[in-house]
Order: C-alpha cells, then sequence, then structure tokens
C-alpha cells in the first residue's frame, strides 16, 4: 500500500484511468461483435452503418492512447475486407 499522500492520489488516479480505459476497450469489443452480427444481414446499408460505427469507436479509442494506431489500422482494415467479402457473396 502507499505511503505518501501523493502515492495514494496516484493510486486513486490509476483506478479510475484503468477502469475508464476498461471501458473503453470493452465499447470496441461490442461494436465490432454488432458489425459482425450485421454482416448476416441482407441489407448492405445496415452493413455501412455498422462498419462507420465500428471505425468511429476504433478511432476514439487511439486518440485518447488506449489502442495503437497501427492495431488500429489492423482491425479497420481486416473488418472491411470482411465487409466486401460478404457484400460480394450477396450480390
Amino acid at each position: 500500500m502507499p505511503q505518501r499522500k501523493t502515492a495514494k492520489k496516484d493510486l486513486r488516479q490509476n483506478k479510475k484511468r484503468h477502469k475508464r480505459n476498461l471501458e473503453i476497450k470493452q465499447n470496441v469489443k461490442d461494436t465490432i461483435k454488432r458489425f459482425k452480427k450485421s454482416l448476416i444481414s441482407k441489407d448492405n446499408e445496415t452493413k455501412e452503418k455498422a462498419l462507420i460505427e465500428v471505425y468511429k469507436v476504433v478511432d476514439k479509442a487511439v486518440s485518447k492512447n488506449i489502442l495503437h494506431k497501427n492495431k488500429a489500422s489492423r482491425k479497420k482494415s481486416r473488418l472491411t475486407k470482411l465487409s466486401k467479402k460478404t457484400t460480394s457473396k450477396s450480390s
């Protein structure tokens, strides 16, 4: 346990930040899951909206230094590729 007053404050801040970061990471995961579920539907407009939502959430996570920019880029690239693959099948 921290002894000094500043160390105690640092611990409180770290706990708060950790909780917030986990929430944002979970939000990214949930958004990706919703996108993957939307791939099942035949409606291309729904797929596009879901993909745009994924882009927004992932980019926000990058701006808050929760995801690395290369990891975010890789995720977006793979999801776009998946989206195009399913769109070409249904067409």
